[in-house]
C-alpha cells in the first residue's frame, strides 16, 4: 500500500493586520520543498477582514520511504 506524509508550512504576511507576501521568497521556499521532494497539494490564505490576509498555508505531501 502506498504511504504518504504531509507537511504544513505557515508563510507571515506581516503584522497583526495583515499585509503582502513577498513573491519571491514565497516561490523560493516552494521550490525548496519541491526539491526535497515535497508536492504543493493545496495553499490558502487565513483572512482576517476585507480582503486582507494574516497568513498564507500551504500544504505539501510526499510518498514515505519506509
Amino acid at each position: 500500500m502506498e504511504r504518504w506524509e504531509y507537511k504544513t508550512i505557515t508563510y507571515k504576511t506581516g503584522g497583526w493586520l495583515g499585509g503582502k507576501v513577498d513573491a519571491e521568497d514565497f516561490e523560493a521556499g516552494l521550490n525548496a520543498y519541491g526539491a526535497e521532494g515535497w508536492e504543493l497539494v493545496t495553499c490558502f490564505d487565513t483572512s482576517i477582514a476585507q480582503g486582507q490576509s494574516r497568513d498564507v498555508i500551504a500544504v505539501f505531501k510526499r510518498r514515505r520511504s519506509d
